[in-house]
């Protein structure tokens, strides 16, 4: 990038790598804000320990709890063994909750629970489980508005703002199109066998 936003939300990424923060990244659908949550993964202490994204807008809201905090062998009708959550799964390492401005508030209530007691339970489990993880959130939404509306919990949000990056949009950054085609080209090219 040679944007002067973009260069400032670099050098944002860079300054809250290097802690444990809950970080929340801002932009539209496809400004790369998967990218700008690795980078804070890989950049930062828990480099060596997992990635673990999961989509909240992808998941139908039945199966969110499970997906998350897992589940126990018989804990729901087709639940044949125990299943770990995702949360679990990124023990030591990083938890990226993509478009959480589209989680159900029933399971904004479980999750502020989780990051404040940094314990989880099962679905269908009765044993507190200890999880030691770093939460990086994304959202294409204005998640103030969401609140105002009852659509989202002001205490949740505090939570996963303790840093904040914007990302701006690729149309509010001209200078970036050709920097952007330069770096994508031969990786295109050679995928589909024509010279650079």
């Amino acid at each position: 990038t040679s944007n002067p936003e973009m260069l400032e939300a670099c050098q944002d990424v860079a300054g809250l790598a290097a802690t444990t923060v809950s970080v929340l990244i801002i932009g539209e659908s496809g400004t790369g804000k998967e990218l700008v949550a690795r980078a804070l993964h890989e950049l930062g202490p828990r480099s060596k320990g997992p990635f673990i994204p999961i989509n909240c807008a992808a998941i139908p809201e039945q199966l969110l709890e499970s997906e998350f905090f897992g589940h126990e062998r018989g804990a729901f009708t087709g639940a044949i063994k125990t299943t770990v959550g995702k949360v679990e799964l990124a023990n030591k390492g990083t938890l990226f909750l993509d478009e959480i401005g589209d989680m159900p508030t029933s399971l904004q209530a479980k999750l502020l629970r989780f990051l404040q007691e940094r314990t989880i339970e099962r679905v269908g489990g009765h044993k507190q489980i200890s999880v030691d993880i770093r939460v990086i959130s994304a959202t294409n939404q204005d998640l103030q508005q969401r609140i105002s509306q009852n659509l989202f919990r002001q205490d949740l949000y505090y939570r996963i703002t303790e840093g904040v990056v914007q990302i701006p949009p690729l149309r509010t950054r001209i200078e970036d199109a050709v920097l952007i085609a330069n770096k994508l080209t031969p990786h295109y090219a050679q995928e589909i066998g024509c010279p650079t």
